[in-house]
């Protein structure tokens, strides 16, 4: 029953910038169960609705991801958060970071790996504008949450387009440039992180686009990163404002 309201608030915060699925498939991903992998990945989807009483104070979701061919780290989804104005400041925000902690690890468990099995969270974030008020209150409590930015200059992470098909018609798409905002679990204080595992991460975040983006737009976006991610040995973790 909180399915509409919630997606509503999502899409009215993220739909316009094209950053948000339609409500087909968000629905879709719900009935998503790691003990059903699809192709190599396991994976989970949450939609958290936080109320007050009657009130929907905060909406957020993400998906765990475990790709079963290797023995890489599950990976957490951030896809988009919204808390309402009046309880910004008060702490919620953490906690609706810390929450999908509780998903990966059982998905990890639905798929057999071990209990303490390496988790990393992510999120897709536009870069830091300090003529951006929210988006540089946001960075900034990412990044004292433990999330620190893989280095942009030389991950050149973009983001699918989401417009369907039948949007699409004969234009190519148009991928996002944006940021990877990464909390290694457990490893928050290490300045870098193994290019194996930034291309894990990548990986991961493809295949839950790939179940229901076009395969062009996919494509496109995977081709890029193929490249950028062979490069280093290992990434710089930066502040996420810087």
């Amino acid at each position: 029953p909180d399915f509409r309201p919630a997606f509503e608030r999502l899409w009215n915060e993220f739909g316009a910038r094209g950053e948000m699925e339609r409500d087909t498939v968000i629905a879709e991903r719900l009935a998503w169960t790691p003990r059903a992998p699809v192709g190599d990945f396991a994976l989970q989807y949450e939609l958290l609705v936080v109320r007050r009483g009657s009130e929907i104070v905060a909406v957020r979701d993400h998906t765990a991801v475990v790709q079963l061919s290797t023995g890489g780290p599950t990976i957490v989804h951030l896809s988009h958060v919204l808390v309402a104005p009046s309880d910004r400041g008060s702490g919620l925000a953490a906690w609706l970071r810390a929450l999908p902690l509780q998903v990966a690890r059982r998905c990890a468990a639905a798929v057999g790996r071990p209990a303490g099995h390496p988790i990393v969270l992510v999120a897709e974030m536009e870069p830091p504008d300090p003529t951006d008020v929210p988006r540089t209150v946001r960075l900034r409590s990412y990044e004292r949450a433990g999330f620190r930015k893989v280095d942009p200059s030389v991950a050149s992470y973009a983001q699918p387009d989401f417009r369907p098909v039948a949007v699409l018609g004969d234009d190519p798409p148009a991928a996002i440039p944006l940021v990877l905002i990464v909390r290694r679990v457990g490893q928050e204080d290490e300045p870098a992180m193994p290019g194996t595992e930034v291309a894990a991460v990548v990986a991961a975040i493809q295949g839950i686009y790939a179940v229901h983006l076009a395969a062009s737009a996919v494509a496109q976006v995977q081709a890029a990163a193929a490249v950028w991610t062979r490069r280093q040995a290992s990434f710089a973790l930066l502040p996420p404002t810087l």
